[in-house]
């Protein structure tokens, strides 16, 4: 068996829950975890001095509980596809030789290095400000935004994650989120397909191996 992990971020409205969710029904034997799940409780979200709730910042996030529930998958990714209600789907002959895929989605994902570094492919989906701001303006959010709000405080912070982001992180693959949204999973369902044929094909060379052949083992003449 093989693991893949695909990070897809972004700023807020730039249509990354869109692609994650477009891609999970494309990849079999992959699921979802979205940082937007491990909010902590409104009460506890600190306010700037402009009065403004803090949520940009890793600390108004269970990181904790969203890396444990990332390390659940990984040590038995078919378990928890059954206990998120999915039916893990055979491939392959062998469960032994499925890839399965985690799609991680979140607008920090990339600033908390401990899943940072659990990442084989990142994606950040980016749209221009005034786009971000209608779009923005158009959901209603529990609690509301309150005036001034984004200019005040959402749009400088993700500036300010973005900086922290790219002098940390390396190999990400920007997408311009005005694209189509079907050119844009296109690409990216290329992309991690292409990985995943190259996981299998990791599997099968290792299965193909002779029976008195373990790993690690060097083979006597």
């Amino acid at each position: 068996m093989k693991t893949l992990v695909v990070g897809v971020g972004g700023m807020t409205n730039g249509g990354k829950s869109t692609l994650s969710r477009s891609l999970h029904e494309q990849i079999p034997n992959s699921c979802i975890i979205a940082q937007d799940s491990y909010f902590k409780d409104d009460s506890t979200v600190p306010v700037d001095t402009n009065g403004f709730k803090q949520y940009d910042v890793l600390d108004a996030l269970h990181m904790d509980t969203m890396m444990s529930d990332v390390d659940k998958w990984r040590r038995d990714p078919a378990s928890f596809l059954k206990q998120q209600g999915l039916n893990p789907v055979r491939t392959t002959p062998s469960v032994d030789k499925e890839v399965f895929v985690l799609i991680v989605e979140g607008f920090l994902i990339f600033n908390y290095r401990p899943l940072n570094e659990l990442f084989d492919k990142r994606y950040f989906m980016e749209i221009p400000y005034d786009v971000c701001k209608r779009r923005r303006s158009s959901r209603v959010y529990t609690p509301p935004d309150p005036p001034g709000y984004f200019d005040g405080y959402v749009w400088p912070m993700y500036l300010k994650n973005r900086q922290k982001m790219m002098n940390m992180v390396s190999g990400i693959k920007f997408l311009d989120g005005l694209k189509p949204k079907e050119e844009l999973l296109a690409a990216v369902c290329t992309d991690v397909s292409q990985e995943i044929e190259s996981l299998r094909g990791m599997l099968q060379g290792f299965v193909s191996l002779p029976n008195n052949l373990e790993r690690g083992n060097k083979m006597s003449f």
